[in-house]
């Protein structure tokens, strides 16, 4: 299992959006944008039981998570691993509503939904010496 430095669980622990890679039945790629948490060692994605991104994680459990810092597109975080873990119920929900206060302020209305831990295999973080040109021309 690969180590999650601090500043890499600051990036995946701040209110950044996180895209998803799970492999189809066909071995095609399938993103999804998400939140994430780190739970322990582990990443937490949340999904309803129907999506297909469940599906696919359950059939194959690798997975590839990028997530860049809201402020600075240039400084991200790859993450490969593997679902080690599918938790239901009260300890999922528990999860998603943690979650859901750090995204969007309130807990998360769908009770019914599976959180999946990722062991992550491979930590990747990046930040460039680039910035955006300012709206102003400056």
């Amino acid at each position: 299992m690969a180590e999650l430095s601090a500043e890499v669980r600051a990036l995946l622990g701040a209110r950044n959006m996180a895209h998803v890679a799970t492999l189809m039945p066909d071995g095609s790629p399938h993103v999804s944008p998400v939140w994430i948490a780190v739970e322990g060692d582990r990443l937490a994605i949340f999904s309803a039981r129907e999506n297909r991104k469940v599906a696919n994680l359950r059939r194959d459990g690798r997975v590839a998570v990028s997530v860049c810092d809201e402020h600075n597109p240039y400084r991200s975080v790859v993450v490969r691993g593997r679902v080690v873990e599918e938790l239901q119920g009260d300890e999922a929900v528990e999860i998603m509503d943690r979650m859901s206060n750090r995204y969007v302020g309130t807990d998360f209305p769908m009770r019914s939904a599976i959180v999946s831990l990722i062991e992550p295999e491979r930590v990747h973080l990046q930040d460039l010496p680039f910035h955006h040109p300012s709206d102003t021309g400056t």
